[in-house]
């Protein structure tokens, strides 16, 4: 195993490859929700194809990430890593010149599919690569730069959207994606599972794309014709994988990682987390458009107190987790977050960004900090090393299911669909009521981490 120092060349080189490339496919998990109504109004999209432009990106993403994460560990992460960057920023193109709602579905269904190649390996190549001592560091780095590009991804989508047009969020990941690929090739070495194993669990990637796909499908369309097909599809598919992983000889989940409790308790908080957290960015910028009366420009900045939480404190919120364990930041953060969403209830009708919103995302923002590098850190360091790019792949699956299965739920149970996302009245009923709900997920998800999350998690060096 490589031991790369902190604050040497290579170490800088590897950071930045890494955080170019999981930022890119953070920035466009977020700056999609700035351009949903350009898109809706210039492509003449339904609220549920507004969900399925969010969502279609999302579910080949989560289902195909684990899949992503197994390849790299056997065929090499940085090899996996280049391969998914060059995948994303051609799907990209495709986006950037989609003709309609159905095309552009489509090629975000793609570029979900590049993201899984390369997400996970963005972490694996870090793990693999620094010595264990300096882990930490690069992974607070790593954190608050993917933070800051998910933060981002509103503010960069309102200039594009009102001084280019809604495509160019997809077309200025190309010379990005170049520059990831420059770096990758420069920088990382390569890494892979010491023990070398070959096989590939197709069936198990199949699986969980189907078992998502089908939820998905049934909370979308919950109420159609073909809802309790797709929701049967979907537990069908769920309950397969579980056989088939249990008894695979290279499984693509060890289901055996779940036998930790701290991996699995840090994977239940992830869901509840990031479910919230991906329903607020979809609402709050609807909202500050439709009812608050904010172009795209003006709701992606009205975002930057999150970027600025995330700039100055995610590397110190991994460093804090380090000297005083995880249990307190994975406790403190949600519950912080939870407090940030109820403020942005003022959200509404003649809204004040200095009264209603900055507050409430200042506080949102400072406690996803205290959050993040603290949450990454438990995870890896409960699993063994040899599986670093498995259970990063896991953490980050559970993470965009959970905001795959918030955008797509919530929307239905909070009472909106087709064109009411353009009615004020009714979105901003309905925004209340999102919020609510994701300030109660949040909640659950600190005290999930309080009666579950040790104090101190044993590194791994296997």
């Amino acid at each position: 195993m490589s031991g790369v120092a902190w604050g040497t060349p290579a170490a800088r080189g590897i950071v930045a490859a890494a955080t170019l490339g999981s930022g890119l496919t953070l920035l466009d998990g977020t700056v999609v929700n700035v351009a949903l109504r350009s898109m809706g109004d210039d492509l003449g999209a339904s609220l549920e194809q507004l969900q399925w432009i969010t969502n279609g990106y999302f579910l080949s993403l989560a289902s195909l990430i684990l899949f992503g994460g197994s390849l790299g560990d056997r065929l090499g992460r940085r090899r996996v890593f280049v391969v998914g960057t060059v995948w994303f920023a051609l799907a990209s193109l495709v986006c950037g010149i989609a003709p309609n709602a159905e095309v552009l579905i489509a090629a975000r269904v793609l570029q979900g599919i590049g993201g899984a190649l390369l997400t996970p390996g963005s972490l694996a190549m870090i793990q693999g690569a620094f010595r264990a001592e300096d882990r930490s560091r690069a992974i607070g780095a790593w954190s608050g730069m993917g933070g800051i590009a998910a933060a981002l991804g509103p503010l960069v989508g309102g200039l594009l959207v009102d001084h280019a047009s809604w495509r160019w969020i997809f077309l200025i990941n190309l010379p990005l994606a170049a520059l990831t690929v420059w770096l990758a090739q420069r920088w990382v070495p390569e890494t892979r599972d010491s023990r070398g194993r070959s096989r590939f669990d197709l069936p198990g990637a199949a699986l969980a794309s189907l078992a998502l796909a089908g939820t998905t499908w049934a909370l979308t369309d919950a109420g159609g014709r073909a809802t309790w097909w797709a929701a049967g599809a979907g537990l069908a598919a769920a309950v397969a994988f579980v056989v088939v992983e249990r008894r695979s000889r290279g499984p693509m989940v060890p289901l055996g990682l779940f036998a930790d409790r701290t991996f699995s308790a840090a994977n239940l908080m992830t869901l509840l987390v990031y479910a919230a957290l991906g329903a607020i960015l979809f609402f709050l910028v609807l909202q500050l458009q439709t009812v608050g009366g904010y172009n795209a420009l003006q709701a992606g900045l009205a975002t930057l107190p999150v970027t600025a939480c995330m700039l100055l404190l995610a590397a110190r919120g991994g460093a804090l987790g380090d000297r005083i364990g995880p249990r307190l930041p994975m406790t403190l953060g949600p519950l912080v977050m939870a407090a940030g969403t109820v403020w942005l209830l003022a959200v509404g009708p003649g809204v004040s960004w200095w009264r209603d919103v900055a507050p409430g995302l200042t506080v949102f923002g400072l406690g996803l900090a205290l959050m993040v590098a603290p949450l990454t850190s438990t995870v890896l360091a409960a699993a063994p090393d040899e599986v670093a790019g498995i259970a990063s792949g896991i953490n980050n699956a559970v993470a965009r299911a959970g905001s795959l299965l918030a955008v797509a739920a919530l929307p239905m149970a909070v009472g909106i669909a087709g064109d009411d996302y353009r009615d004020p009245a009714r979105f901003d009923t309905a925004y209340g009521t999102a919020m609510l709900a994701c300030a109660g997920l949040l909640a659950v998800g600190g005290l999930v981490s309080w009666f579950t999350i040790p104090h101190r998690v044993r590194t791994s060096d296997a």
